[in-house]
């Protein structure tokens, strides 16, 4: 992958849409420009987890916004990402679509675990080495994310479900702050903690707090003299004091109270107060990285050859006790079959061959995953693996392709149908399915010249009649694979000469 000169990232989070823009240099990242939007995106959520026309018009308004600032620079070098609301709606599979067209680029949904790695990686790069345990906390609009990490490695993820925006709503519609919905909402958030707690109590020896809910929490009890720095659990006693004495929201009269804050600040305190009494902290400082910064740094790791997606490729294999030398044949067969396809004169014009490349390899790598847990249909175990799995590094929708993908490589292909949705897709699935097809005896055996292209929906193959004739398995698998991609209107001819 070649480096380029600036990176982008967009996170489109559940509260506010951010876009940083850093330059890279040398071994570093220098930030130079920062947008933010405050869209409110889980504010749009309805009951039945739709995200309603205003929500998606203020989302489309920001985004029109940050394609601006983005015009010009390559795909390969933008990553935009959707965190909680686009992981709960159920409409997002239609807005994203709309959103990816105004904006100019690719969005990934990605789970909360991976949120959580990439906030990690962000606070972790804004931060002195320690050789200390550290707790992060980020409160978003929908969830709130919980890492424990040493350096720049993540110990310990989680992703809840609770966040500054939803907590607002839920507890506290009215803006009105009373002794009961206060507590009501504070038990909610304790009762979420209770997942993790065993796990995380005691484990670190510093607290961070990430994003915009810390950054406002600890302006405001540092500039109304509640606190002397940072977070603290006396601090957040006197701002729950002033938040019940005052009783409404829009009545509040707080120093470092940004107006953008009001409307979210019960819902994200409560979050707070309640992590301080649940885990035992006791102060916590507000770190300068964050979801953005994380995916830059991630991106960046990209061009230089530390994608971390490569390193979860290779320790899915080691946990499902992979036969790494078939996969690496079948990874290398499925490659060569690709490139001949994606260099046929109708997709030539590929866009991101580079990209799709990458996935056919990781498919390759992890097909077989699925015999961990019977030999069979291991295609579909590994199919399931790969779509609900943590994979660290990949977003929800290059897990679904891995996962389509690896169902595809044997078996009756009507499981496929309405799922391929370009020639991207039908290249790669016929690429590794071939190459499972020419090795299923496992062994290094001696294959012949072979030769393949495409043209439109019709896909040929050409290969040496004599060695098909002496190879009758082999010759028998294709002519069934001819009618199984028939089922599908494609066409794969393998002339005999």
């Amino acid at each position: 992958m070649q480096q380029q000169p600036i990176l982008a990232a967009v996170d489109l989070g559940s509260n506010s849409f951010r876009l940083q823009v850093a330059r890279v240099e040398s071994e570093q990242l220098y930030m130079l420009d920062g947008l933010r939007e405050p869209v409110r995106l889980a504010a749009g959520l309805t009951a039945d987890k739709y995200l309603d026309a205003p929500a998606q018009q203020r989302a489309l308004t920001a985004l029109a916004r940050f394609a601006e600032r983005l015009r010009d620079l390559p795909r390969e070098a933008v990553r935009a990402v959707g965190t909680n609301s686009l992981r709960v709606a159920k409409n997002a599979a239609d807005f994203i679509p709309q959103a990816e067209q105004i904006l100019g680029f690719p969005i990934e949904v990605i789970a909360g675990r991976e949120e959580a790695r990439l906030i990690y990686l962000g606070v972790a790069h804004s931060l002195p080495h320690s050789q200390d345990n550290r707790l992060v906390m980020d409160i978003g609009g929908g969830s709130t994310e919980f890492i424990i990490g040493n350096g720049y490695t993540p110990l310990k993820l989680e992703s809840l479900y609770m966040g500054c925006v939803s907590f607002s709503n839920r507890f506290f519609p009215d803006g009105k702050i009373t002794k009961q919905n206060l507590k009501q909402a504070e038990l909610a958030a304790r009762s979420e903690l209770q997942t993790i707690v065993a796990d995380y109590h005691g484990q670190w020896r510093e607290a961070l707090g990430s994003s915009g809910t810390a950054k406002a929490i600890a302006e405001i009890l540092e500039q109304n003299g509640y606190s002397q720095g940072g977070i603290t659990r006396d601090g957040l006693e006197k701002l729950r004091t002033h938040l019940l004495n005052t009783g409404d929201v829009k009545k509040l009269d707080l120093q470092g109270l940004r107006p953008d804050r009001v409307a979210t600040l019960a819902g994200g305190f409560a979050i707070m107060y309640a992590a301080f009494c649940e885990l035992d902290i006791t102060d916590m400082d507000a770190a300068s990285g964050a979801l953005r910064e994380g995916v830059l740094y991630d991106l960046w790791g990209r061009f230089h050859d530390n994608d971390v997606r490569a390193v979860t490729v290779q320790q899915f294999m080691q946990r499902y006790h992979v036969d790494a030398k078939q996969a690496g044949r079948v990874a290398k067969l499925a490659e060569i079959f690709a490139q001949q396809f994606f260099g046929s004169e109708n997709v030539s014009d590929s866009k991101n061959w580079e990209a799709a490349l990458h996935l056919l390899d990781w498919a390759a790598n992890l097909h077989e995953i699925g015999i961990s847990v019977a030999h069979s249909g291991y295609h579909k175990h590994t199919a399931y693996i790969l779509a609900n799995a943590d994979m660290p590094g990949f977003s929800k929708k290059e897990q679904a392709r891995l996962s389509l993908l690896t169902l595809a490589q044997r078996g009756n292909l009507n499981k496929l149908k309405g799922q391929l949705n370009n020639i991207e897709d039908f290249i790669l699935a016929m690429s590794l399915r071939l190459a499972v097809l020419f090795y299923r005896n496992r062994s290094d055996i001696g294959l012949p010249a072979m030769q393949v292209r495409c043209s439109g929906m019709e896909f040929h193959l050409a290969i040496e009649p004599e060695w098909l004739a002496q190879n009758s398995l082999t010759e028998s698998a294709l002519q069934d694979e001819i009618k199984q991609w028939k089922t599908l209107g494609v066409g794969l001819q393998i002339p005999v000469e």
